[in-house]
């Protein structure tokens, strides 16, 4: 008899066109905000760069800041994918991304990802390491809870002390927005480890806080981003709750 109680819900979760649909989906939201136009040259970013003059300004010294940070975009909703579908190479392109997505978001102004992002580097590496000695679905338990708090207080102090060290961006409400969204972050890679099934409402709870940080800023391209990957989390949630296993 078989163990899947939704089958449907699993196809759904294990849909290689919907797969498809989130790279189409990311590419376009970059390409309307025209991420691909940017650029960082002489310790400055640059916006609107036309796409034909793109090759002349690397060619003297500039990194194509815009481009690298589409292509991370895909390959990174793409591992949230395969993690979904419980495959050990989401673990291992979240590894890859981790380093691109740092060093965007260090040129961006977050200076304490210097501190940050390699703790979620870590923290990938130990789920790569575990899923693939044959790590199983498990339920919450306190170990869930305190892996989440603390992820939480650790987030505000590696980002405080990394704007205290190295500074960037310090103002107040820019540092605890970004310190909850890498709390969040850290208790649902974490989590992720260990693979709980509330990995996903955590991610739930960081995608709706994203969600609604975009809306109130009219960032439209990356409120639909946004709706996607909470409707991804909602789906694989129950995937994981009622069909455990793959």
């Amino acid at each position: 008899m078989s163990k899947i109680k939704q089958p449907l819900l699993r196809k759904i979760v294990q849909s290689s066109y919907i797969d498809i649909f989130a790279a189409v989906l990311i590419f376009g939201v970059c390409y309307y905000r025209n991420f691909h136009q940017t650029i960082y040259q002489n310790g400055e970013i640059q916006f609107g760069i036309p796409f034909s003059e793109l090759g002349t300004y690397i060619s003297n010294g500039a990194f194509p800041l815009g481009i690298f940070s589409v292509i991370g975009a895909i390959f990174s909703v793409l591992a949230t994918r395969l993690v979904g579908k419980q495959n050990n190479w989401g673990n291992f392109i979240a590894i890859i991304t981790t380093v691109s997505s740092g060093l965007i978001d260090y040129l961006f102004g977050n200076h304490s990802a210097v501190i940050t992002y390699p703790l979620t580097f870590v923290l990938h590496n130990i789920a790569f390491s575990k899923w693939k000695s044959g790590e199983k679905i498990r339920e919450q338990d306190t170990q869930y809870y305190l892996i989440n708090f603390g992820g939480i207080a650790v987030g505000f102090a590696l980002v405080y002390l990394g704007a205290y060290l190295f500074g960037g961006r310090t103002d107040n409400g820019f540092l605890v927005l970004v310190s909850l969204i890498f709390g969040l972050s850290l208790g649902a890679n974490f989590s992720n480890a260990f693979k709980y099934q509330e990995t996903w409402f955590s991610w739930m709870i960081y995608n709706t806080i994203q969600l609604a940080k975009n809306a109130m800023q009219l960032n439209i391209a990356n409120v639909v981003k946004y709706v996607f990957y909470l409707f991804n989390a909602v789906i694989t949630l129950f995937d994981w709750r009622l069909n455990g296993d793959k």
